[in-house]
């Protein structure tokens, strides 16, 4: 009898079911005809409160899911939360590996990832991500972040893939996608801190942690995924109501109060705010520029997701 590894592949939602159906049949269909034979991959979606069917559609289109609730206060990191908790609780789960239900994975995913446990252990692992619109286009190979000069980005970001990109690189910090932890990682650190971010920062913040209690974050390119960055996040898109919410928001990568919390947890030096300060003059001032101009009859080219 083959031993499994088993994994708990966590999806938190909130509405988007046409992302969950895509992402679902994406891989239920690649986990049914994969070689991978020796991972025990069940998935949980965390629903926290969608008012669009996504529990009903679940349950009759994929009855092996495991479907936890929330009332729609859990966020990206309390969902996360609940299905840790729930995938070594009640699934006896070896792995843990946070999703997005609008990544796409490549079809030898599951395979490299069994080789990559088998051979290599990990206790922490990241996965290559792309841009699903510009599918040569990198996205992240794990994030680095500089206490001293607050430095804070993902290696590869907005290159086209290369042979540079193609070794595992060692990161400080993973995204919430595509994120492999073994169980005994969240037995030692616990869990994210759902309270002071439970949106962005929850994923960096948690591996960083991770990174400082001793563990090595290695990200591997053979765990190749795509993401469709249209699902992603709050912007002004030129709107100055949209900019002013953008900045205490939850859904903003801009929230500046959680930016500055990120800050003050980890910076070891005052240069860090330096760096913090630079990030919102050029939101703010890209913002003020294209109004400027837009005055003047020059147009911004719109991002085509």
């Amino acid at each position: 009898m083959i031993n499994k590894i088993k994994i708990g592949l966590l999806i938190p939602v909130f509405n988007g079911l046409s992302f969950t159906s895509k992402s679902l049949t994406r891989l239920y269909g690649l986990h049914s005809n994969s070689e991978a034979s020796g991972l025990d991959l069940q998935i949980i979606v965390i629903d926290d409160g969608s008012t669009d069917g996504t529990s009903e559609w679940i349950h009759k289109n994929f009855p092996q899911t495991h479907v936890l609730s929330g009332d729609g206060s859990l966020w990206w990191s309390g969902g996360i939360n609940l299905g840790m908790n729930y995938a070594i609780d009640h699934l006896d789960s070896d792995y843990i590996i946070w999703w997005n239900n609008d990544i796409s994975p490549a079809d030898d995913y599951f395979i490299h990832l069994e080789q990559i446990l088998k051979s290599s252990k990990p206790e922490i692992a990241g996965s290559k991500i792309y841009y699903a619109h510009e599918p040569e286009m990198v996205w992240s190979m794990g994030g680095i972040f500089d206490t001293r000069n607050g430095r804070k980005h993902m290696t590869g970001m907005n290159d086209k893939d290369n042979q540079e990109l193609s070794r595992v690189y060692s990161a400080d910090w993973l995204p919430g996608m595509g994120t492999l932890l073994h169980k005994s990682v969240i037995k030692k650190i616990g869990f994210l801190d759902e309270k002071n971010f439970p949106q962005y920062h929850g994923d960096s913040d948690y591996t960083y942690r991770a990174k400082l209690a001793g563990y090595n974050i290695l990200v591997y390119p053979q765990l190749k995924i795509w993401n469709d960055k249209s699902n992603s996040g709050l912007l002004h898109r030129d709107d100055f109501k949209l900019l002013k919410k953008s900045l205490v928001d939850i859904k903003s990568n801009y929230h500046f109060g959680k930016d500055l919390l990120f800050y003050r947890k980890y910076a070891t030096s005052v240069l860090a705010y330096q760096t913090l300060a630079i990030k919102y003059c050029l939101y703010i001032g890209g913002f003020a520029k294209w109004k400027f101009l837009s005055l003047l009859g020059v147009r911004k080219k719109q991002k085509s997701f």
